[in-house]
């Protein structure tokens, strides 16, 4: 498996991958992500050189973003809230690459890519009801910021909390 930038090309494929990933997320009750996000963004982050995947062949293992900046990032309580910080947003494993060290591997490519932009954390949110993520999470050694970033989305409300890792 080869990790690179996402390009232009990829799209289609990464569409396809989120959509099968929501449908497995809401088959089994975490219904935090729909038809539109994170499809919708994609081409965002593509353009602004922020999406990252891992490429098995023609497959999309796996993808994520590397963001500057997170809208939650004050409403939690960082252990540093000056340092440097990348976010690490939308990251999704294939349907088919479920329980195989993806994730895991996904997040130590993270953690290098925030080093060589000058990070000194690695943050991220998490809704609260995603365990799964939250356990990957813990077992890769993040730490939970105090707070909670309750975001509203029209007629609902998604707890997130705060995971950071210093680099």
């Amino acid at each position: 498996m080869r990790f690179r930038p996402a390009t232009e090309a990829d799209l289609p494929r990464l569409k396809a991958m989120y959509a099968r990933l929501v449908d497995h997320m809401n088959q089994n009750g975490v219904a935090i992500w729909n038809e539109f996000y994170p499809c919708e963004v994609l081409a965002d982050d593509i353009a602004a050189h922020e999406l990252y995947v891992l490429a098995d062949g023609d497959s999309i293992a796996a993808a994520f973003a590397l963001c500057p900046a997170n809208d939650g990032a004050a409403h939690v309580t960082w252990r540093d809230g000056c340092a440097r910080a990348r976010y690490l947003d939308r990251l999704g494993v294939n349907v088919e690459y479920l329980r195989q060290g993806v994730g895991a591997a996904m997040l130590r490519h993270a953690m290098d890519a925030a080093r060589q932009l000058g990070a000194d954390y690695l943050r991220l949110f998490v809704v609260d009801v995603n365990r799964p993520a939250i356990a990957l999470y813990r077992k890769m050694g993040f730490e939970q910021a105090e707070g909670v970033f309750e975001e509203h989305i029209e007629d609902f409300v998604l707890r997130e909390y705060g995971f950071e890792m210093k680099l």
